[in-house]
């Protein structure tokens, strides 16, 4: 798709490789780090963030996501560089940092600055990942069995995913499943018959993948072998580097390498041939595993190298990230980091806008985490909220991505799970018009989930709902306890499940209960 013409005559102050940027009446800003989004749209705070070493909060050296040299403006204007830059932005300035920054304009509006960047930067590639990562929920057994899963018991979730009368999706076997990082083997002591459990679950309905990460264990086999070939990350020294993460501390793959590159390529297409898995959840990748003194086979950043650990994924349809450097336009699956079982800005209230951020950079497959809360230490000491685990999961059916981890048979009584099963029935009543909008990403560009300033200039600062396409708002409930929820209605005719028509512009409060998930249509 061609997007709108750019207009790279913009006037800007600019020394040096600084822009400053004088801010317009109203105009709102997105962009750079997914993990910002809650902060998003940039313009009514001050906020500062170096693209070059960070994707995450500042609070959590192991919490990042994905990030973009890109910045979009709600009145047309956009940032974008080849390279890492740093900003700073408040209510009146835009200050960049960095080389080979255009500074353009677009049109007017968000969705025209998002068309042209994604027009010029990262189109699309007509490509999509796996449907099935879509069209059913995904089940991770991290939460279920965190460092513990055997052939037993993911063959023991899916049949617990059966009782509860849910539908078949993708089983994600994560962290442990191998006897050690980067030995990518099943555990022959916990998964004696790897290719008769993926036969079996196939035949019930089920894909499956398995967690990876870019690190691999010292002390192993792999380890030696890798090393003696000089294929990992090394320091200046000449020794190799081992590097800590949130597992403890392992040597790091060189993926400027080309035989590392090949080498991973292999191992992961002879689990897929020899076990039948579908697929891998890639973790890890994150611009705090590199430095900018990593020795290295071939010249190479941290966003670089993370871009190479995501570009994994592109080999196999059934794919998930959570850490990517760019590769907007591409058919991957973007999970949001893990988050607490909480309702706040950390919790519940983070998702939506940084969906919206994910879209905004250029992912249109994304996903909310795992429902009720994926952070494991938070969830071992607080344990799972049943209101929030219900919210989490009707927001996430109407996400482009539907993910479980723990099941609803073991943290919620009745009452509450008849609720998540519902929010499943109604994901499934909006599956014809996300199978449509994944088609449209695809082809366009466009992000599936996106804000209401997309489309409405006006509500740039309306940052708790969104809207699925142009034609269907969805306001989540986000609130403990609630049983009104504002919703901003946007201009036009907008009809609620039952019918109702609401015009808008408006503000209306809609009465909500247990299983309430407000959708509005725009009346054509």
């Amino acid at each position: 798709m061609t997007g709108p013409a750019l207009d790279v005559t913009l006037a800007a102050e600019s020394v040096a490789g600084r822009h400053d940027i004088a801010l317009l009446p109203g105009e709102r800003w997105w962009g750079g780090a997914v993990a910002d989004g809650g902060l998003m749209p940039f313009g009514r705070h001050a906020h500062n963030r170096d693209l070059a070493h960070s994707a995450g909060p500042s609070d959590d050296p192991f919490a990042g996501n994905q990030s973009a040299p890109l910045l979009l403006s709600s009145h047309g204007r956009l940032v974008w560089s080849p390279h890492p830059f740093a900003f700073a932005i408040d209510d009146t300035r835009l200050r960049l940092d960095g080389q080979d920054i255009t500074v353009a304009r677009a049109g007017t509006s968000l969705r025209e600055a998002y068309l042209a960047a994604s027009a010029r930067w990262f189109p699309p590639t007509n490509r999509t990942p796996a449907r099935r990562l879509f069209s059913g929920p995904q089940y991770n057994t991290w939460i279920d069995s965190p460092y513990t899963p055997t052939q037993h018991s993911v063959t023991e979730y899916a049949h617990r995913i059966q009782a509860l009368g849910m539908p078949p999706g993708v089983i994600m076997i994560d962290d442990s499943w191998s006897p050690a990082y980067g030995t990518w083997t099943f555990d022959q002591a916990r998964f004696p018959y790897p290719a008769a459990m993926v036969n079996r679950l196939h035949g019930a309905g089920f894909a499956v993948m398995l967690w990876v990460v870019p690190f691999v264990s010292p002390d192993t086999a792999v380890f030696r072998e890798l090393e003696s070939r000089r294929m990992l990350v090394r320091t200046r020294d000449g020794d190799t580097k081992l590097q800590r993460w949130w597992n403890g501390v392992s040597a790091v793959l060189d993926l400027t390498h080309p035989d590392t590159v090949a080498w991973l390529k292999e191992r992961l297409d002879d689990l897929r041939r020899e076990t039948g898995v579908d697929g891998f959840k890639l973790d890890g990748g994150d611009l705090w595993a590199y430095s900018d003194d990593d020795v290295t086979h071939a010249p190479t950043t941290p966003v670089e190298h993370c871009r190479r650990w995501a570009e994994t994924g592109l080999d196999h349809p059934y794919n998930e990230l959570r850490a990517c450097w760019g590769l907007g336009g591409a058919p991957l699956a973007q999970r949001l980091r893990d988050k607490p079982p909480t309702w706040g800005e950390d919790g519940l209230r983070s998702l939506v806008p940084e969906l919206v951020a994910q879209g905004l950079l250029g992912h249109p497959y994304v996903c909310p985490d795992m429902i009720g809360g994926g952070e494991i230490n938070a969830v071992t000491a607080q344990g799972f909220d049943q209101e929030l685990f219900v919210r989490h999961a009707q927001l996430a059916a109407t996400a482009p991505m539907m993910q479980f981890s723990a099941l609803p048979d073991r943290v919620l009584d009745e009452e509450h799970r008849a609720a998540v099963l519902e929010a499943t029935e109604t994901r499934g009543e909006l599956w014809p018009l996300l199978d449509t909008l994944i088609d449209h990403a695809a082809t366009t560009g466009e992000p599936i989930l996106r804000p209401l300033a997309y489309h409405y200039g006006e509500l740039t600062d309306v940052t708790d709902q969104f809207l699925l396409g142009p034609d269907l708002m969805v306001a989540p409930v986000l609130d403990a306890g609630a049983t009104v929820r504002r919703v901003v209605v946007p201009a036009g005719d907008w009809a609620d499940a039952e019918g109702h028509i609401t015009r808008g512009p408006a503000v209306v409060d809609v009465p909500v209960t247990l299983r309430s998930i407000p959708l509005f249509f725009r009346a054509v």
